[in-house]
C-alpha cells in the first residue's frame, strides 16, 4: 500500500508541471478577459496597446491581444512598411474614438480600430509611389479617423436589427479614397484594380500546387498579405484564439478558391489567395456569429460560396473603373445571413454575447435560450 501511494504521489508531481503549462496556454486562448482586469490600473499607453492589439484581431472576428501581436508581427515580417501603416492606422482610429468619447467598452474591445487598420493597409497596397512614401501617412491618418465617424453613425442604425457594423466603414472609405485620388494623382497615385475574370491565354491550365498554396494565402489576404510564412503565422494567431474559427477560415478559403476555379478567374487571383479571402470571411462570419452544429456548418459553406461568387461579380463590375471589390461581398453576405428568419435564426447569437466559437458552443446558446424561455414564460 505504501508503494502504491508513493507511485500515485510521484505521478501527481509529474502531472503538476504539465497541468501548469496547460493552464497557462488556456489563459492565452479565447477572449483573454483577465487581461482587461489587469490593465485597469496600468498607464494609458499600455491600455492603448492592448486596445489596438484587440482591434487587430477584430478583422478576423477574434478578440485576443496575443493573437493581435502575432498578426502584427506577421505584417512586419511580410513588409515593414505595411506593418508601420497598419500600426499607424489602428492607433489613429483608436485615439480618435477616445477623443470623440465613444463607448469605453467598444474602445477597449478594439471595435474602433480594425477598420482604420484595414484602410491603411489597402492604401499601402494600392499606392504606386512605392514603400516608404512618407506623404502617404497623412491620408492614412485622416482616412483611419474617418472610419470612426462612420462606425459610430452606422452603429446607431444597425443596432435596431442587432447587426454588427463589421467592415462597412473600411469598404466605404477605401473606395472613396481611390475615387478621389485616381491612378495619376501627382501626390497619391495608385494602381488600378484588375478584374478577376480578365481573359488570359490558357486560362484553364492551372498549376495544382500553386492553387493549393493559395488556400492558406487566402487567410493572409484578409490583411492584404500574400507571403506564405506570414500567412501561416496569421493562421496560427486564429488557431490560438479559436481552432474552430481557424477551421472555418481554411474551409472558406478552399471554397472560395474552388469558386474561382469554376469561374476561370485569373491565375494571379488563384495563386495569391485573392479568390479565397472573401470565402474565408463569409465562412468565419457564420462560424463566429452562429452556434456550431451540422446545420450551421453547412450554412457556413453556403455562405462561403455566396461570398466568393459575389466577390467575382463585384470584382468584374468595379474593375471596369479600376476599383477593387475589397470585402464588400463577405460583408453583405454576412449581413444577409444574420437577417435570416426561420429555423436558422435560432442558432444566431446576440451580437453583445458573441465570443469565441467554443465558448458560444458550450455556454452561449444555452444561456441565451434559457433567457428567451423565461421571457416567453413571463409573456404567457
Amino acid at each position: 500500500m505504501q508503494t502504491k501511494t508513493e507511485v500515485e504521489e510521484a505521478s501527481r508531481r509529474r502531472a503538476r508541471p504539465c497541468r501548469r503549462v496547460l493552464d497557462t496556454l488556456l489563459l492565452c486562448t479565447g477572449d483573454m478577459e483577465h487581461v482587461d482586469e489587469q490593465m485597469k490600473e496600468k498607464p494609458f499607453v499600455l491600455q492603448l496597446a492592448v486596445w489596438g492589439l484587440r482591434g487587430v484581431t477584430r478583422v478576423i472576428l477574434a478578440n485576443n491581444p496575443l493573437s493581435g501581436a502575432l498578426i502584427l508581427a506577421a505584417l512586419y515580417w511580410a513588409s515593414p512598411w505595411q506593418g508601420l501603416l497598419g500600426t499607424l492606422g489602428i492607433l489613429a482610429s483608436t485615439l480618435t474614438a477616445v477623443i470623440m468619447g465613444q463607448d469605453s467598452a467598444e474602445v477597449s474591445g478594439g471595435l474602433h480600430g480594425f477598420n482604420g487598420m484595414l484602410v491603411s493597409l489597402l492604401m499601402g497596397v494600392f499606392s504606386s509611389a512605392g514603400d516608404w512614401y512618407w506623404w502617404l501617412l497623412l491620408p492614412v491618418c485622416l482616412c483611419s479617423a474617418t472610419c470612426v465617424f462612420l462606425y459610430s453613425g452606422l452603429t446607431s442604425l444597425l443596432v435596431h436589427w442587432d447587426l454588427p457594423v463589421a467592415v462597412f466603414p473600411f469598404n466605404t472609405v477605401i473606395i472613396l479614397y481611390l475615387l478621389c485620388t485616381g491612378p495619376n494623382n501627382p501626390y497619391f497615385p495608385h494602381h488600378p484594380a484588375v478584374p478577376p475574370g480578365v481573359l488570359q491565354p490558357n486560362g484553364t491550365n492551372v498549376i495544382a500546387v500553386e492553387v493549393l498554396y493559395g488556400i492558406p494565402l487566402g487567410v493572409g489576404q484578409i490583411f492584404a498579405c500574400d507571403a506564405m510564412g506570414p500567412s501561416l503565422l496569421i493562421l496560427g494567431a486564429v488557431v490560438l484564439y479559436s481552432p474552430l474559427l481557424a477551421a472555418h477560415a481554411l474551409l472558406g478559403s478552399a471554397v472560395g478558391t474552388l469558386a474561382g476555379l469554376s469561374m476561370a478567374v485569373s491565375h494571379a487571383s488563384l495563386y495569391s489567395g485573392l479568390s479565397g479571402f472573401n470565402g474565408a470571411l463569409g465562412c468565419m462570419a457564420v462560424g463566429g456569429f452562429f452556434t456550431f452544429s451540422w446545420t450551421t456548418h453547412l450554412f457556413s459553406i453556403a455562405s462561403a460560396f455566396l461570398s466568393a461568387y459575389a466577390d467575382i461579380a463585384l470584382g468584374n463590375l468595379l474593375g471596369t473603373v479600376g476599383l477593387p471589390a475589397c470585402s464588400w461581398a463577405a460583408t453583405l453576405t454576412a449581413t444577409l445571413m444574420l437577417l435570416l428568419t426561420g429555423s436558422l435564426a435560432a442558432y444566431s447569437m446576440p451580437i453583445e454575447k458573441v465570443k469565441a466559437p467554443e465558448h458560444n458552443l458550450n455556454s452561449g446558446r444555452r444561456q441565451w435560450t434559457a433567457g428567451n424561455t423565461l421571457e416567453r414564460d413571463s409573456i404567457v
